[in-house]
């Protein structure tokens, strides 16, 4: 992955990280960042966590990690149920999904008019390695996926999640 290095990106790769691992300190999230070669003092590190409004919350394992909250509440990284963010994925998605296609490595998935953004968002906010991204329309969201071939296996992951809710 290539991240530039500007204070928005930063930003959005640090809080992407919180919603992912499990970090418990400022040197495990500044080596992380480094990994993706974003090097930053712990002054700036710190300022960047309070500027996001990073809190620690206690895990499902109850130790102490770094989280942000998403912005529609419960079913983000500081929910000790789902620390992937699936659960809000899935209540998202069977609001608004109205139905699932894919071919090599895109999947389509309909909305109603003006809904496909959030449900996008919602897919870019959830800890799924195979899906790179999103595009989204008025009613159409495209996810592309990192395998030349996985978005069957995306298309029915999608599907799985938002039956296992009903």
């Amino acid at each position: 992955m290539t991240v530039p290095t500007t204070r928005a990106a930063r930003h959005q790769r640090i809080a992407e990280l919180l919603r992912r691992e499990a970090v418990t300190s400022q040197a495990q999230l500044s080596t992380l960042l480094s990994s993706d070669g974003i090097t930053v003092t712990q002054a700036t590190l710190s300022r960047d966590l309070d500027e996001l409004g990073a809190v620690k919350v206690a895990s499902a394992s109850g130790q102490p990690v770094y989280a942000v909250r998403l912005e529609g509440g419960p079913g983000g990284p500081d929910d000790p149920q789902d620390d992937s963010g699936l659960s809000r994925l899935a209540r998202v998605a069977e609001e608004l999904m109205v139905s699932v296609d894919h071919s090599a490595n895109i999947v389509v998935v309909r909305t109603p008019p003006g809904a496909a953004a959030f449900l996008a968002s919602t897919v870019d906010h959830t800890a799924l390695p195979t899906v790179i991204g999103t595009v989204a329309g008025d009613d159409t969201v495209l996810l592309v996926t990192r395998a030349p071939d996985g978005a069957a296996e995306v298309a029915a992951s999608l599907l799985h999640i938002v039956e296992r809710r009903r």
